[in-house]
């Protein structure tokens, strides 16, 4: 469903479509930047609970200072903030990536399938099956799942040492 609505938002048809191509000459039906802007929003949500969990462990007393010696907003945000909360943008991202590197909806509603330029592997792995090709769709499905594996893993990772050494502080 999302995949239709941003197909039709993106399309040159629509006016958001056309103010893209005419002031930033941007088209993102079936293109890789198309591909990536909808998966990024079709995952959204995920990157949501991990980065409200890095802003909650940021202490007040931080904030007030920043506030009290003058900065401004943006100081704040990079200069506290998201350093203090690295961990959380890096869980955030790899959920959001590894969410939408299984999608298949959205990626061929809006990427397409055009070879060598927006098919991903879960739309290799659905062209395989379709061809009755299952081992080639096994290796696929297993390269997928080993890749999402480590990536998970690696996450963890981080997250375990980062609370391991928080809890000898």
């Amino acid at each position: 469903m999302l995949g239709f609505y941003l197909l039709l938002a993106f399309s040159p048809e629509n006016q958001l479509g056309k103010f893209l191509d005419q002031y930033f000459d941007l088209r993102l039906v079936f293109t890789f930047h198309g591909l990536v802007l909808a998966s990024v929003i079709y995952s959204l949500p995920f990157m949501v609970q991990p980065l409200r969990s890095g802003f909650s462990g940021i202490p007040n007393a931080w904030l007030d200072a920043a506030k009290t010696m003058g900065k401004s907003s943006w100081v704040t945000l990079f200069r506290i903030l998201l350093p203090n909360m690295k961990n959380a943008l890096i869980t955030a991202g790899v959920l959001t990536f590894a969410h939408t590197i299984g999608e298949f909806g959205v990626v061929l509603m809006v990427g397409g399938n055009i070879p060598e330029e927006t098919r991903v592997i879960s739309v290799a792995i659905y062209n395989e099956v379709e061809g009755m090709n299952y081992a080639m769709a096994n290796q696929y499905s297993l390269l997928l799942i080993g890749f999402s594996f480590t990536v998970l893993l690696v996450t963890y990772l981080i997250n375990h040492r980062k609370n391991h050494m928080l809890s000898y502080d």
